[in-house]
């Protein structure tokens, strides 16, 4: 991290910037954050398939998405469709006349969205085919069953995914950026932050502990505006526990932020011949994500700011109280949700 007098104009203009550009996002997202769908055709007898269809629904976003599979499969039950915890659910029956092995399902209407498809096939053996299916490739030719190496990428691109796509968790690191001004520091609080959460994603994921999501997705929307306040106390002079100990807070509230990461992988479903694998991979994705967004603002912080003037520090108070305004939106939000 630069230090105050030798880049001062760099990290003023930087810390705009960035701050503006995710306002901006949370602007447009207001916390509906993009989560994955999913889709499981689960064989129940021979070519016969009960099938799991999720959509999240995005206010944002009004196009639909249809399972298209090949000619000789047709529907053996009548469609039932659900709205669940934001998401449309359908669950029907399928019947093929041939193997599914070898062949295509594509998801109609994927490409014109921004919604990402987990496609996970469980065979009568009890071999899984796992696959996600995005609006640039909107199809998936089926093997025989996943190998190791097809759920590992899945599940690292899902976790990179969720954390780039998760405006809320973004804003908290940025957060800390903004506070913690020397290069050691930053190095213990980004380390304390990534053993926390990967501490509860661990543990919720494998049913060692459990937490409510709701009030947790709150917890998260208040640790953002507890940084947003310490950051007001910050330039008004008075050093708060934040700037004191940030790897200490943060750590305290990567906690919450790791059970938020398990409730977006309990959504997604794991592979229950490769849990383990498939945990470790989304972790590390997370982890990816949290690195490609810190190295991008530290390299901004490098590039940008030659000069500064009064107006880029008024802009820059500007940055902490929409921190703190979205994060207040999102506690309220979230709290009626209950």
């Amino acid at each position: 991290m630069p230090l105050r007098n030798s880049a001062g104009s760099l990290v003023m203009i930087s810390r705009i910037i960035c701050g503006l550009f995710l306002l901006l996002l949370a602007n447009g997202l207001v916390a509906d954050e993009i989560r994955p769908g999913y889709l499981e055709l689960n064989e129940q007898g021979e070519n016969t398939f009960s099938v799991i269809f999720k959509i999240p629904k995005n206010k944002n976003q009004r196009s639909s998405i249809e399972a298209e599979f090949p000619a000789d499969c047709v529907a053996k039950s009548d469609l039932i469709s659900q709205v669940i915890n934001g998401a449309s659910v359908q669950r029907w029956y399928i019947q093929c006349a041939d193997k599914l092995v070898g062949q295509r399902i594509s998801l109609k209407g994927l490409a014109a969205s921004n919604t990402d498809i987990l496609l996970r096939l469980k065979w009568l053996n009890g071999s899984v085919a796992t696959a996600l299916l995005k609006p640039s490739q909107p199809f998936y030719d089926i093997p025989t069953e996943s190998s190791a190496f097809d759920i590992a990428v899945t599940y690292m691109m899902l976790g990179t995914e969720h954390i780039l796509r998760g405006i809320d968790h973004l804003l908290f690191v940025f957060a800390l950026l903004l506070i913690v001004n020397n290069t050691r520091r930053l190095v213990a609080t980004i380390t304390a932050f990534t053993l926390a959460h990967s501490i509860t994603l661990g543990a919720s994921t494998l049913g060692l502990v459990y937490m409510p999501q709701q009030p947790v997705e709150a917890l998260i929307a208040l640790s953002i505006l507890f940084l947003a306040v310490e950051l007001v106390h910050g330039k008004q002079g008075k050093q708060g526990m934040a700037a004191k100990w940030p790897w200490l807070v943060a750590f305290i509230f990567g906690l919450l932020h790791g059970f938020g990461f398990a409730g977006a992988l309990a959504e997604i479903g794991l592979p229950q011949q490769a849990i383990p694998l498939a945990l470790v991979f989304f972790n590390i994705g997370v982890e990816l994500g949290q690195l490609l967004f810190v190295g991008a603002v530290l390299i901004l912080f490098w590039l940008l700011g030659k000069k500064y003037s009064a107006l880029l520090r008024r802009a820059e108070i500007i940055v902490i109280y929409g921190i703190g305004s979205f994060s207040s939106y999102w506690l309220i939000e979230r709290i009626l949700f209950f």
